[in-house]
């Protein structure tokens, strides 16, 4: 693969910042198995305080934090209720067939990227039916990917939880981007997630830290988490180099890595600006961008992925979005806007280069 000097294909790629490397190196540490790492016990109370819940659990990765929270809540034959394409069900290798041992029941989203309320009831089973799974759990996705990046407000999370605790569950948010969603929608984490039961964040997406996600939720269910966690083999022991750049990240204000988000959103915007008016994007609303997310599609989608070699060859990722013909980009720390406008040079001369470029490339 060329060299990517401008890399949009995921908020994932980020490299932690000097002061986050210094942290890391600097990080006073213990053994977290034993609960005793300092570092990583003050970065699970940051993480509990700026979320409102009793207790955090900091995790190898989201993928990780997702899958111990189904454990702590879901028993085996259980249902989990959530949305097509849920990062759970569509992208985590299936791990809660295979380990929670639960079923899924999928529901459709609109372009908000949200359930219907009334669809999630009816979705419930018949608890004396024994022919049916038990209904465990709903889930919600914030930001929700598959809508490009949509943030869900704290008012429809509120509903959800309504329903799911009417029917006699808990509702889990697999919130990886949810400061995304804070930022976008002006709305503090703590709100957004208030009625949740619990919660997952990732601190190497957005936030720049290298490694590492975080569980929260009340203090039982972050004691089933833990257990969870020690099962699937993610007890890990001096910790507290990794847990140090979160507690970098999730500073208030400039000195954090939260606020600046909204310059990742300013970016993504800019960029579906850009797009929508070249020439061979199409199904592309610049309107739509409220978080990091940007989805487009080629007016021939066959050439997508000649595109994106070509693309790549000009120093710019993007990837081949999963269950369509979309191409995705994600801004984050370390693009700047002069590497927006670079970009948007280097879709020019890929789409020239398959032959979908009518109109003269910007110099």
């Amino acid at each position: 693969m060329a060299r990517l000097s401008i890399d949009l294909r995921s908020d994932t790629v980020t490299h932690p910042t000097p002061e986050m490397r210094r942290a890391m190196a600097e990080a006073e540490l213990g053994d977290d198995v034993f609960g005793d790492d300092p570092t990583v016990i003050e970065l699970e109370q940051r993480a509990a305080e700026l979320t409102g819940k009793e207790a955090a659990l900091f995790v190898p990765s989201g993928t990780m934090g997702n899958l111990a929270s189904l454990m702590a809540h879901v028993p085996r034959g259980g249902e989990i209720i959530g949305g097509e394409g849920n990062h759970s069900f569509a992208h985590e290798a299936a791990n809660y067939a295979v380990v929670v041992g639960a079923a899924m029941k999928l529901l459709p989203w609109d372009d908000a990227g949200r359930m219907d309320p009334p669809t999630i009831r009816a979705a419930f089973r018949h608890p004396d039916d024994p022919h049916d799974p038990v209904s465990a759990l709903v889930m919600l996705e914030n930001t929700h990917a598959d809508s490009m990046g949509q943030p869900l407000p704290s008012s429809y999370v509120e509903d959800i939880a309504e329903v799911a605790h009417a029917g006699g569950v808990p509702l889990h948010v697999d919130g990886a981007r949810i400061f995304n969603a804070a930022v976008a929608l002006g709305e503090p984490v703590g709100a957004l997630l208030a009625a949740a039961d619990s919660a997952t964040f990732c601190l190497s997406k957005g936030l720049s830290c290298p490694v590492g996600s975080v569980v929260v939720g009340t203090r039982d269910f972050i004691w089933r988490a833990r257990r969870a966690r020690k099962l699937l083999g993610g007890g890990m022991r001096q910790a507290g180099v990794l847990a140090a750049p979160g507690l970098i990240a999730l500073r208030d204000g400039p000195a954090g890595m939260v606020e600046r988000l909204a310059e990742d959103h300013a970016n993504a915007l800019r960029l579906a600006q850009g797009l929508a008016q070249i020439p061979g994007v199409t199904a592309l609303d610049p309107a739509r961008v409220r978080t990091n997310f940007v989805f487009f599609e080629l007016s021939r989608p066959e050439l997508r992925l000649r595109f994106l070699e070509a693309l790549a060859g000009h120093g710019v990722g993007m990837i081949d979005y999963p269950g369509g013909d979309r191409i995705r980009a994600l801004t984050h720390y370390g693009i700047e806007q002069r590497d927006i406008d670079e970009a948007l040079v280097a879709v020019r001369r890929a789409l020239s280069d398959v032959g979908l470029a009518p109109s003269p490339i910007a110099a």
